[in-house]
């Protein structure tokens, strides 16, 4: 069950964690998803733990990290939020691309919908 949880930056690159490792091992676990964010095991334990308790997430005691379907919905949301950023940035703007992965990574939690809507229309037309 999901209750009302505030939705920080920090656990949306969680969850955007998540989705990004399923994609590409068959199991996720803590220790991947510290070393992809470059943290420690226990910060990211205790941000598991807080999406596992609103329901973004399962966790296996010791074991695998799963996306429930609310948290793959949103994880996806905020993957795409990057992805479209970074093109736009890297492939409009001609930033670099390690400078268009940082700073893409720091808008698309800030960004309203409208906006990244209206982004996603203009790139569309081009």
């Amino acid at each position: 069950m999901i209750t009302e949880i505030n939705m920080t930056a920090s656990l949306e690159d969680y969850l955007e964690a998540v989705l990004v490792l399923s994609q590409s091992n068959s199991e996720v676990r803590l220790t991947d998803i510290a070393a992809m964010l470059n943290v420690s095991k226990p910060s990211a334990n205790r941000a598991v733990n807080t999406l596992t308790q609103n329901g973004f997430l399962s966790h296996e005691t010791y074991g695998a990290i799963t996306l429930t379907p609310e948290g793959e919905t949103y994880a996806a949301s905020v993957l795409h939020r990057h992805k479209l950023l970074k093109h736009f940035l890297n492939d409009t703007l001609g930033v670099s691309e390690k400078t268009a992965e940082e700073d893409a990574c720091k808008m698309e939690h800030v960004m309203s919908a409208e906006t990244i809507e209206k982004l996603y229309d203009y790139l569309e037309r081009q």
